[in-house]
């Protein structure tokens, strides 16, 4: 898979996904060429638009971050991003094995891995320092979220029924946001005990 397939991947159950089917990466090769590196996007831009524009898209710190403190929040960041994909991929095994399918986690973890990667690609839009236009590409970004994982149940799970894909990716999103309002909750906490320290 290639970021050239993602477009293809968000309205196609073949391109880029057989790929990947075919090929059976490992969740060590997904994490390092695909969840590690994407992941890396929002801490870093997030110091960006912290800094370059504070305000315009987050709340302003007063006194702003310095630079440890904003290397301890995205690195706790980064790390629980990960955690996260390791936490989905573990529920969208146990959402499809409760349909009677059976992923390998592997094949969850890929899953898990692929979906967010328009919402890990949206924080580039925070070059752009206006929160309207960031949060509205945060909700296209989600569209794009809940398509890959509405394409990749039924060619990378196995999932041959229509009807049940449709259920599992159903589900797989409904639990997606919940953790990624979790991811939100737990990064406000550790900013509030960072800024607490001072």
């Amino acid at each position: 898979m290639s970021l050239a397939d993602l477009p293809h991947m968000l309205i196609s159950e073949s391109r880029g996904w057989q790929y990947i089917d075919r090929k059976h990466p490992s969740v060590i090769r997904m994490l390092l060429a695909v969840a590690a590196p994407l992941s890396l996007l929002p801490p870093l831009m997030y110091l960006y638009a912290s800094t370059t524009a504070p305000g315009a898209v987050f709340p302003a710190l007063a006194p702003a971050l310095g630079m440890g403190e904003a290397l301890i929040v995205g690195g706790i960041f980064f790390a629980v991003e990960l955690a996260m994909v390791f936490l989905m991929a573990d529920v969208i095994r146990q959402i499809a094995e409760s349909s009677d399918t059976q992923p390998t986690y592997a094949q969850s973890f890929s899953l898990a891995a692929i979906a967010p990667v328009p919402l890990w690609l949206t924080s580039l839009m925070l070059f752009v320092p206006s929160m309207t236009f960031n949060v509205l590409m945060l909700a296209i970004a989600w569209l794009g979220t809940a398509a890959l994982i509405r394409h990749g149940v039924r060619t990378l799970l196995h999932v041959d029924d229509a009807d049940a894909a449709h259920h599992i990716s159903n589900r797989i999103t409904f639990a997606g946001v919940a953790a990624w309002i979790g991811l939100t909750v737990v990064m406000s906490l550790v900013l509030s005990l960072v800024l607490g320290w001072r």
